[in-house]
């Protein structure tokens, strides 16, 4: 045990002994409160007094009540024992000067002055000891160290980036070899910073780089530096980097470096003057005057375009990585990552369930493997199977089935219809995604759904998809119209209208799938505010060319309406016995909208009535 430790220990021990002291004098002098003479006589006189104790002029009284106070005899009085007596008051003598002796007197006293310097002195020996960040260890770096050999995070575990693993591999070379790098003249970055939307994998990127190399591995948030008192971040940041300096070669993970590394204000701001510092002293410990052999800072953001410039430039961080969404074959190995780690049934294709998860950052499909184990627990099923993730994925994408909604038979109907009329015109029309399931049970705010599922990752789209797609749209609002007629069509088609429009107004005004107009941009973006989002403005288009912008989308939307109109009055046999078996069995798979498609009886799979 050290002296600090020892020191600590004694004075709490004086602390908590000096308090409870303290509070029983104080209990003892509140109990004891002193009165006039002339009180005390009255008193008397009304029979109110029960015990009296005398040492010499004092007068400890006891009430009747068992309240207690003390009272002076100014002068000598020798009717009081007298008087005492006739109303039967115990009477107790004590010998003149009983009680508390000077040394008490003196302890009471001085009690809180040696209590104050006490303090004071603990408080000194305590910062020799530590030095001035001993002090509440306010400018302690809070970094999360983890040591050799205790990072098992490698690139195995780490899938649905290649490039950025690419980009970052020869990092890993460098720590294991830097000889063969330095023979050359060569000098590795001294920063990477890693960017890209929420999810996706950097904090754990950063990980395997530290176990593959098998070297210390610090890991920081941004805003644990920033504080109310103005310099702890900068101390922070300079004894985090002593302590990487004492365990090179390593690396030092900043999450979130956006927090403290934002544009520095040209205004002198004191709300901004504690960031700043923090951010010099990181510009400072990453490119200054003192040298940081073997220690490799890197750093994750979800927004680059707000960091300083000068944080950015070579010589801090030399390379920036984009860590972006994984595609389909991206998402496929995650998805296998995160499978080893439950059991599973052999119907289960990662293939499948990657297809259907479009746009899901590495956290979303471990979040979706999580799901689908607890719901297979919740049935007290031995494995999880691959029902238990379509069941998880639509959870995650639309909300929980709501089967507890009442509706009546003619909504059902009407909805049935309604994504029947989704799925035929998806099947016929060319260069369209997959059908892969069509439901009435209720999620969220839907009564129904509809789900594609793409072959592969689609970075352009072609004027036939894209036509095609508005087409399959407003496929339901047409199966109501065709039905039940004009009058009768519902405001469920809300979302698919809005899609629709939104899809011909890029059509025309962005992609140049105009005639009339041609192929230009009438979309002026801003810079972005947010990573992957934009702001468009339209300030620079004449009322003429706005005026043909909204015919042009007009006709599009006509064109296409029109087809998927034909497609359905064609087709309407199918349409009826699809809402059949909707109506029957709320779940359609790929294998039973086959069927229907061509005109065959449904084949009911094993087990439909568990959904």
């Amino acid at each position: 045990m050290t002296n600090t430790v020892k020191n600590f220990i004694i004075w709490s021990l004086i602390l908590i002994i000096g308090i409870s002291l303290f509070q029983k004098i104080n209990n003892y002098y509140l109990n004891n409160y002193e009165v006039n003479y002339s009180t005390f006589l009255v008193e008397v006189n009304r029979n109110k007094i029960r015990e009296v104790r005398i040492n010499g002029n004092k007068i400890s009284v006891i009430r009747k009540d068992m309240s207690h106070y003390i009272t002076y005899i100014p002068i000598h009085d020798f009717r009081l024992l007298d008087v005492l007596l006739s109303h039967k008051i115990n009477i107790i003598g004590d010998y003149p000067n009983k009680g508390r002796g000077i040394f008490l007197s003196i302890f009471i006293s001085w009690f809180p002055s040696f209590f104050l310097v006490g303090i004071l002195i603990f408080f000194i020996n305590y910062i020799q000891v530590n030095g001035s960040k001993g002090a509440f260890l306010f400018g302690k770096s809070r970094a999360k160290t983890s040591l050799k050999n205790k990072v098992k995070t490698t690139f195995s575990d780490v899938a649905g980036c290649e490039e950025a693993k690419e980009d970052v591999s020869e990092l890993v070379e460098y720590l294991k070899e830097p000889n063969r790098f330095k023979r050359l003249g060569g000098k590795i970055p001294r920063g990477i910073l890693m960017s890209g939307p929420p999810g996706t994998g950097k904090t754990l990127l950063a990980k395997a780089i530290a176990g593959e190399a098998n070297v210390p591995f610090f890991a920081i948030s941004g805003s644990d530096f920033v504080e109310m008192f103005v310099g702890v971040g900068a101390s922070r940041v300079r004894d985090m980097f002593e302590n990487a300096r004492k365990c090179a070669p390593c690396i030092i993970f900043i999450d979130e470096i956006d927090a403290v590394g934002r544009k520095r204000s040209i205004h002198a701001n004191n709300s901004h003057s504690e960031r700043d510092q923090t951010l010099n002293q990181i510009l400072v410990e990453m490119d200054g005057f003192g040298g940081n052999e073997g220690i490799i800072l890197i750093a994750a953001t979800n927004r680059p375009d707000v960091l300083d410039p000068a944080l950015l430039r070579p010589g801090r961080f030399d390379r920036q990585v984009t860590v972006s969404l994984p595609d389909i074959r991206g998402r496929e190995e995650i998805l296998k990552i995160h499978i080893r780690k439950i059991l599973v049934s052999n119907d289960v294709i990662p293939i499948i369930i990657a297809r259907s998860t479009p746009g899901f950052s590495g956290a979303d499909l471990a979040n979706l493997v999580n799901e689908a184990a607890l719901l297979a627990a919740r049935f007290n099923k031995s494995v999880v199977s691959m029902l238990d993730f379509e069941k998880s994925r639509d959870k995650i994408i639309m909300g929980s089935e709501k089967k507890s909604i009442i509706t009546t038979e003619f909504q059902r109907e009407s909805t049935a219809y309604h994504e029947s009329g989704h799925v035929i015109i998806g099947r016929l029309v060319p260069n369209h995604d997959p059908v892969h399931k069509v439901t009435i049970i209720p999620r969220g705010n839907a009564l129904g759904l509809t789900l594609f599922l793409p072959l592969s990752d689609t970075r352009i789209l072609s004027r036939q998809k894209l036509e095609s797609k508005i087409s399959t749209l407003y496929g339901g609002r047409l199966a109501e119209e065709i039905i039940y007629g004009f009058n009768k069509v519902s405001t469920g088609s809300y979302g698919d209208i809005k899609l629709a429009t939104s899809l011909a107004r890029n059509m025309v005004t962005r992609w140049g799938f105009s005639e009339k107009l041609g192929p230009l941009s009438y979309v002026e973006e801003e810079k972005e505010v947010f990573l992957g989002q934009t702001i468009e403005k339209n300030k620079y288009i004449s009322d003429k060319t706005a005026q043909i912008i909204d015919e042009e989308i007009k006709l599009l939307i006509k064109i296409n309406y029109k087809r998927a109109k034909k497609i359905l009055s064609k087709n309407i046999d199918i349409l009826h016995a699809m809402k059949d078996a909707l109506m029957k069995y709320e779940t359609l798979d790929s294998f039973q909208i086959d069927d229907l498609m061509s005109r065959k009886p449904v084949r009911v799979p094993d087990g439909w009535y568990l959904r």
